[in-house]
Parts: C-alpha cells; structure tokens; sequence
C-alpha cells in the first residue's frame, strides 16, 4: 500500500489516494490533503459535503448516490464540482476519508 505524508503524520491510501484506515481521518488531514487535491482552502461549503459524506458513509456504509448528495446539500452538480474540481468521487470522498466508491458517487 502507499504511504502519503501531511502535516508530518504517515497515512496508507490505496492506488488512487483513498484512505485506508477511516479511523485516521481528521479535519487536519482533510485541509492537508485538500491542497494536493487543488483545493487551496476547505471553505464552510465544502465542510458541508465533507460532513454530510462522512455521516452518510457511518451510518449505511457506502457513499450516497450522487443524487441524494445534491438534494441533501442543496449544491447542485456544478456547485460540487466547483468545490471539487476532481468530482464528487475522487474530490469529495477522498477529502472524507472515505474508501473508493464503487460508482455510487
């Protein structure tokens, strides 16, 4: 597995930077993670969808469809791709800490 480094602590993630261990998230290493991802700061809109998907995943243990995401945020698909240039999936839930979605996002 890699290994990536920010603000000094180790964290595994798999082939595409997914954290491996949920356990080891941290708004710490969201905000560090976020500049690697071209998210320069993490503002209030983007917490929104980070918390939203972190309380989803915890609850059903998925990532919920992208559909649900915009409904339940009130950010339409634009919006969460200019929050997270990279997308839903590989922007939002890598920034969550969450596993690799499996087309659900």
């Amino acid at each position: 597995m890699p290994v990536i480094e920010l603000e000094g602590k180790q964290y595994e993630v798999d082939e595409d930077g997914f954290l491996q261990e949920l356990d080891k998230w941290s708004e710490v290493f969201a905000s560090a993670y976020a500049k690697e991802e071209g998210v320069e700061e993490l503002t209030e809109e983007h917490w929104k969808v980070i918390n939203y998907l972190r309380s989803y995943y915890l609850e059903f243990g998925i990532a919920p469809m992208i559909r649900k995401l915009c409904k339940e945020t009130g950010f339409n698909l634009k919006k969460i791709y200019e929050l997270f240039p990279s997308g839903p999936a590989k922007g939002a839930c890598k920034l969550a800490g969450l596993a690799k979605p499996t087309g659900c996002v």
